[in-house]
């Protein structure tokens, strides 16, 4: 794995970052935040693999329903 989270910029040896994987990393981030924000999901209320996963993609569907009626 490749770090891209950008340095402070006091450090004294730079290294660079690619700011493309830094944007599809961070909304990565808050979609995984967005599905943590489901209780079921981030408390894992189901037992099996099956119907967590279930769940989850249901839970998928909603965020991805309300983004395009915005």
């Amino acid at each position: 794995m490749v770090p891209v989270i950008p340095m402070r910029k006091t450090r004294k040896l730079r290294v660079a970052v690619d700011r493309r994987l830094y944007r599809l990393r961070n909304l990565v981030e808050r979609c995984f935040n967005k599905l943590k924000n489901a209780r079921r999901v981030a408390t894992r209320y189901d037992k099996t693999a099956e119907s967590f996963l279930g769940f989850i993609d249901i839970t998928s569907i909603r965020l991805w329903l309300r983004h395009l009626s915005t």
